[in-house]
Order: structure tokens, then C-alpha cells, then sequence
């Protein structure tokens, strides 16, 4: 199964090489890779290099953090955006806008991947205050942190239209438009997430069981619920620094990898990581061929695509409770 997930993700890369608004062909990327393209070939191809990359990075942290998320909350509608990530990045660069002016894209990146950062520690900070109140009290923390920040862009959007502008797009969530500055700034961040999420990864099998059989088999819930929520934070955090707040990518495919693989979360994490990037890459195709010469932005594309699996998990919570 893993083999077939790499399979999937090289035919997507492959796509996304080849695919945009000047078609070309799979021998024209072969000849661009070894320098034998004539020139505008290859400027165009090389053209679509830093996408291709970010696709990669932040669709793997979004369905790393999706799968680390719902995992821990064990809640099968759980996102990327329920600590508040997406609205504390969202804040910070309206805010960064409106004191400065219009800044570009790859400098956006430096405003929201602290915004994102600090408001998934507010949301842990209030949500763990006063003792262990459990993950219930953690998912009202991040509501109400939401909610709190969302108001704030709100007021900003309107008392300065110029930022609201600006930041309509960019709250779409798209891939196009970054250099790989954008990918260098974020990678560090979403490499450590990466790297606890998947130390983690084996405790969580122990955390479905419930409280009381975890700690029977000798788990440290603690560590794993703790460890669980900060990778799934910073991983959010990075992603929609770098690409916007995309989303369903965090949502649905932790149900589709649970679909294909089973409920063992050594399994789901790894295959999350190829099937991530496989999903917001062929999106982002079809977000620049569909309505070609111009394109849509990714998350647009995302949201119909994660709009019927979200309905399915409704459904398959009401048939099992």
C-alpha cells in the first residue's frame, strides 16, 4: 500500500510539472530536467518548480496535523483550524498589512507563521488553565480563539478596505505566486512537527482505546496527547504561513488514508504524509487547467472535494453512535 501511495504521489508531481495554462509534455519536463529544452520550455516548467515543492510540504503538514489532530481529540471532525491556527495567521497578516501597506506574498510568510503559532499556544494555554479539563475544554479554547480573532480581521477588513483587498486572496489559500523562499522559510518549522508527530504516532493506537485503557497498557497519555497537539499545531501553522488557510486537505484525509489502510495510526501517519500532497497537488491542477488561461485558487478546489467526504463522516458518525 505504501508503494501504491509513492506511485500516486510521482504521477501528481508528474502532472504538476507537465499541467498549467501552456500544456507541455512528459518527454518536454525529461528534456528540461536534463538540459536539453529549448528556452521557453524551460522557463516554463521551471515556472512551476516552487508550487510543485510547496504542494509537497504543505499538503503533507496539513494531513499529518489533521491525522494527529483528530486522533487525539478522537474526534473524527477534527481539523487543522480548531485550535485557531487559521484565524491567528489570518490576524496577524491583516495586521501586518494595515501597519505597513501591501506587502508581497513570500513576505506574508514571516507575519503569519508567528500569528499561527501564537494563537494555537493561547488556545492551549487557556484551554489547559486550571487543571485537566480534558479535550472538551481545549476545543472551546480554540473556538472561542477563533471566534475572538476572526471579529478582529472582521474590523480591520472594514475600517481599512485596501487591506481587505489583499487579503481576500490570500485567505483562499493557493500555491501559486511563492518561490522557494516561501518553502525554505517554513520546511525547519514543518520538519519538527513532522518529526514529533510521527514519534507520537504509536501512542495514539493506545489514546483511541479510551483514558482508562491507555493507561492500563502502560501509555503515557500525557506525553502523547501534549506531544499530539503541539506537532499538530505547528505543522497547521507552517502550511497556512506558507499557502493560506486550505481547506478540507487536514479533514478529509485522514478519513480517506483511515479508509485505505485501516485504524492503526503507525500506518495512517506515514501514508498521510503521501496522501496529502497527492490530493492538494492534482487540486492544484485542476485549479489551473480547468478554467485555463486564467486559474482558480487551490483551496476552492479543495473545498468541493472535501465537502462530500465531510458529509460521508457525518453519516458514519450517526450510523455508529
Amino acid at each position: 500500500m505504501i508503494g501504491a501511495g509513492v506511485a500516486a504521489l510521482a504521477g501528481a508531481v508528474l502532472l504538476s510539472l507537465v499541467l498549467g495554462s501552456k500544456p507541455t509534455t512528459p518527454l518536454e519536463v525529461w528534456r528540461v530536467l536534463t538540459g536539453d529544452a529549448d528556452g521557453f520550455t524551460a522557463t516554463v516548467v521551471e515556472s512551476r518548480y516552487p508550487r510543485t515543492v510547496l504542494g509537497i510540504v504543505a499538503g503533507a503538514a496539513l494531513a499529518l496535523s489533521g491525522t494527529l489532530m483528530q486522533g487525539v481529540t478522537r474526534n473524527p471532525l477534527a481539523d487543522p483550524g480548531l485550535l485557531g491556527v487559521n484565524a491567528g495567521a489570518a490576524a496577524a497578516v491583516v495586521t501586518a498589512t494595515a501597519v505597513l501597506g501591501p506587502t508581497s506574498v513570500s513576505a506574508t510568510v514571516w507575519w503569519a507563521l508567528p500569528g499561527a503559532i501564537l494563537a494555537g499556544l493561547a488556545a492551549h494555554a487557556v484551554g489547559s488553565r486550571g487543571g485537566d479539563g480534558g479535550m472538551v475544554r481545549l476545543v472551546l479554547a480554540g473556538a472561542v480563539v477563533s471566534a475572538v480573532l476572526t471579529a478582529y480581521v472582521q474590523a480591520v477588513g472594514l475600517t481599512f478596505p485596501e487591506v481587505f483587498d489583499g487579503y481576500r486572496h490570500w485567505v483562499v489559500g493557493s500555491l501559486g505566486g511563492r518561490d522557494f523562499d516561501v518553502v525554505v522559510s517554513v520546511l525547519p518549522v514543518v520538519a519538527v512537527g513532522a518529526a514529533l508527530g510521527l514519534a507520537v504516532s504509536g501512542g495514539l493506537n493506545a489514546l483511541a482505546l479510551g483514558e482508562e485503557a491507555a493507561v492500563a497498557t502502560g501509555a503515557n497519555t500525557a506525553w502523547v496527547r501534549s506531544g499530539g497537539l503541539i506537532a499538530a499545531t505547528v505543522l497547521a501553522a507552517g502550511a497556512t504561513a506558507a499557502a493560506g488557510p486550505i481547506a478540507f486537505v487536514g479533514l478529509a484525509v485522514p478519513h480517506v488514508v483511515r479508509a485505505l489502510v485501516g485504524v492503526d495510526f503507525r500506518v495512517q501517519v506515514p501514508f498521510a504524509l503521501l496522501a496529502g500532497p497527492t490530493l492538494l497537488l492534482v487540486a492544484d491542477v485542476v485549479a489551473r487547467t480547468i478554467v485555463r488561461p486564467t486559474e482558480l485558487m487551490v483551496g476552492v478546489v479543495t473545498a468541493f472535494v472535501g465537502a462530500p467526504v465531510l458529509l460521508y463522516a457525518v453519516r458514519r458518525m450517526r450510523e455508529t453512535t
